[in-house]
């Protein structure tokens, strides 16, 4: 069987990559393009992932100008490679390329606020894969399963944190440390949303909120997406892409806007404060295990950081492991989902 996964992001490198080894081990053809975007081809270097880049988005660069540059090679690759069965997180370039050569598209999506995506992927796509928490209803396509994408590459039988990889950034695991995560807004699924520093008042609101979280006693480590304002780039945690999760299991906390490095952080047992204008199914879900806090209200960003400081400052109670445990035994090893639907859609 040949099968064809596009990666646009760096979240899809974990979520595909072992499902690709896995299929690859079983004797199947594996082609994986990519677009250059953030770290997504250092991740796939990182762990091995034999790859083709077909195009590159920058800061700032044309969306759409970029997404019809991709697909548009994509469809040549696919056209010379005649895959069964092609693959994407989102799906809009997978499932348009897979119509156009008569492969099975198959897309996994778990954000329902992806509305410009699901609009231009869903009507293409011959299975669309959503958690059982996902919330809209698509018809006889959708495939629900019980799990997260974040299970396919950080269940346990994936993944076990290292304290090493902490070493690089001078932090100690019995420290008490927070991540906090700035996005940007020009994302497909983040469009015409605001952050923390908008929201704050620019840097010195940032700087105060820093600061708030400082006062309990904890280090700040800022990843982000974009630059930082030069007096705050001290606070940047230099740690290597493919020890991220690493950082995020030996955390006390995550506040940030990211849904994805929150439902990272939940799955991992590490409290997470998640502050965005759009709730998702995944983040509701993921908060009645009690390991998410969900903002989504004109005043999120205040109530988000108050309740941070209140989970550091031990008001809350601090059973994640336990509220992990309940998780895990509820859902499953994703990977094996992604692999089981693969299969079965490529050999119909």
């Amino acid at each position: 069987m040949d099968v064809l996964v596009s990666v646009q992001h760096p979240a899809h490198v974990h979520f595909y990559r072992h499902a690709i080894a896995e299929l690859r081990e079983r004797g199947h053809d594996v082609h994986v393009f990519a677009v250059d975007k953030d770290v997504t081809v250092d991740l796939l270097e990182a762990h091995g992932v034999d790859h083709t880049v077909l195009a590159e988005r920058s800061p700032g660069g044309s969306v759409p100008r970029a997404q019809a540059t991709y697909e548009y090679r994509l469809w040549r690759a696919a056209r010379r490679i005649e895959p069964d069965v092609a693959t994407g997180i989102g799906g809009v370039a997978a499932s348009h390329v897979a119509t156009l050569v008569g492969a099975r598209g198959v897309v996994f999506t778990d954000t329902e606020h992806a509305t410009l995506s699901n609009r231009l992927a869903f009507p293409f796509a011959d299975r669309i894969c959503t958690p059982t928490c996902y919330r809209d209803r698509i018809g006889p396509k959708q495939y629900a399963y019980p799990g997260y994408h974040e299970l396919a590459y950080l269940h346990p039988d994936r993944f076990t944190p290292d304290p090493d990889a902490l070493a690089d950034l001078d932090v100690d695991p019995d420290d008490t440390f927070v991540v906090f995560r700035l996005v940007r807004w020009d994302a497909m699924h983040n469009a015409g949303g605001d952050g923390f520093e908008d929201a704050a008042g620019g840097v010195e609101g940032l700087r105060n909120a820093i600061e708030r979280l400082e006062a309990t006693g904890a280090d700040v480590l800022i990843t982000s997406e974009k630059s930082l304002p030069p007096a705050l780039e001290e606070y940047r945690a230099t740690v290597a892409t493919h020890r991220m999760h690493d950082l995020l299991a030996h955390a006390d906390l995550f506040l940030g806007e990211s849904g994805t490095m929150t439902a990272e952080s939940a799955v991992l047992g590490t409290p997470s404060i998640y502050v965005h204008e759009n709730d998702t199914g995944l983040t509701d879900d993921l908060a009645e295990y009690g390991l998410v806090y969900p903002f989504h209200g004109p005043d999120r960003h205040e109530a988000g950081l108050e309740k941070a400081v209140a989970v550091l400052e031990g008001r809350e109670d601090a059973d994640w492991g336990a509220r992990r445990e309940r998780l895990l035994a509820d859902r499953r090893d994703t990977t094996d989902v992604i692999v089981e639907r693969l299969l079965h859609e490529g050999t119909r």
